[in-house]
């Protein structure tokens, strides 16, 4: 199935490709959805060709030499170039295919704990990660006695670099960090903190999972490591993420998970790994995720990551200015200028779950809670919040809808 095509670049025309966005959630009320910081929508073009590989072409992988296994395998690995051309990665082999961000960043805690890192070594990890990039650290300190400590975050959201400074002085092994924040919005200065930490001796990781489906990102320029990142958050589907990583550091890691695929040579007592990526890839993979998957960067690539960025950037400026004539509303983060399309938030008196109840009845999908995020809440002593987020498909108007339904969520509270 041919992924090429040429997208309107209205933003507002580009709704009509998304089918769910016609849906009303309640009779006579349309879905305003808000919550692409948890997952996005799929444009038809990923459905289709996610449809069109289950009706045309579905077999496994990698193993047959009939007609639907070799076109099965070329568009598996199709996918695997696109996201390497997507990221700026040198080799598509330096993609692995993954379950999701936060399998890929198990993946490294497991594989690093058995290779780099040794009992008393620091990692440098921050106040805003995600659950994804705390816990697999967490674990693995457990088990080999690992030190960790965190770059601290402002009041006003942003990563405390001068707090960063002073734990390089302790030669951490390992920096892991957020390039975008799940709840601020923050976008956090990767290159520069790659750049401190390679000249510190240690090995960098990126959460890429907010900012690779909003942002423009390279690799090769950011001077990482390895990054992680999810196809579900950018217009893909659920079930399939990546984890780059530069060839050399791929190829000194032990294996992840045994089994099919990943191997050349199995005796009773012993095997042999596979050659990159398929050394990290064991079992039969997700091949129409992949294929969605790959739509997706064909959607992305063609609308043009600069203009996404943009468009997503006047979103959020309008947002935060509207949500500042609100009463007792305070915004977590940073200026809208510092930030991608993330606006997190409180009201005086009222939950979030509250809030977002409300919201509900008019149709507005947000997400209400601590985002995966509990530390970042407890840093700013709040339970939780309410974050409404952006994408493409989102419109001025979405916002509008917003404010009036948060304006009536204060009326109902007094």
């Amino acid at each position: 199935m041919t992924t090429d095509f040429k997208p309107d670049y209205s933003f507002e025309s580009i709704r009509e490709e998304f089918p769910i966005l016609k849906r009303e959630v309640h009779p006579g009320v349309p879905l305003t959805y808000l919550d692409s910081a948890a997952t996005s929508q799929k444009p038809i073009h990923v459905i289709e060709a996610m449809d069109h590989y289950y009706r045309n072409t579905n077999a496994n992988i990698h193993r047959g030499v009939h007609m639907l296994a070799e076109e099965a395998t070329f568009s598996y690995e199709q996918a695997r170039e696109k996201v390497a051309r997507f990221i700026g990665a040198n080799k598509p082999k330096e993609v692995i295919f993954t379950r999701n961000t936060t399998e890929s960043i198990n993946l490294l805690a497991y594989t690093l704990g058995r290779s780099l890192l040794k009992p008393g070594d620091l990692v440098v990890l921050t106040e805003m990660e995600h659950h994804s990039n705390l816990v697999p650290w967490q674990m693995l300190a457990q088990v080999l006695n690992l030190r960790l400590e965190f770059i601290r975050i402002t009041d006003d959201g942003m990563l405390d670099l001068d707090s960063y400074d002073q734990l390089l002085k302790q030669n951490p092994k390992l920096v892991s960090f957020t390039q975008m924040s799940n709840v601020l919005g923050t976008i956090n200065p990767a290159q520069e903190i790659i750049k401190k930490a390679k000249e510190n001796g240690a090995v960098t990781i990126v959460d890429g999972a907010q900012s690779v489906p909003h942002i423009p990102v390279n690799v090769k320029q950011l001077g990482a490591d390895f990054m992680a990142f999810s196809a579900h958050k950018m217009l893909g589907p659920l079930g399939i993420g990546v984890l780059w990583g530069r060839e050399e550091l791929l190829e000194e890691l032990p294996p992840f998970l045994g089994g099919g695929d990943m191997i050349k040579k199995v005796y009773l007592r012993s095997f042999t790994y596979n050659d990159l990526p398929h050394k990290f890839e064991a079992g039969t993979p997700a091949v129409a995720e992949a294929i969605g998957f790959g739509a997706a960067i064909d959607y992305l690539s063609s609308t043009g990551m600069d203009r996404i960025a943009i468009h997503e950037q006047n979103l959020i400026k309008y947002a935060i200015d509207e949500l500042q004539k609100i009463d007792g509303l305070h915004i977590l983060g940073p200026d809208a200028s510092l930030r991608g399309g993330v606006a997190s938030f409180t009201l005086d008196g009222i939950h979030p779950h509250d809030v977002a109840q409300i919201l509900d009845g008019d149709g507005i999908a947000v997400r209400a809670g601590h985002h995966c995020a509990m530390p970042l809440h407890d840093r700013y002593n709040i339970p939780a919040s309410t974050r409404a987020s952006f994408y493409l498909y989102n419109t001025i108007n979405d916002i509008d809808v917003l404010i009036k339904s948060l304006k009536r969520v204060v009326k109902i509270f007094g």
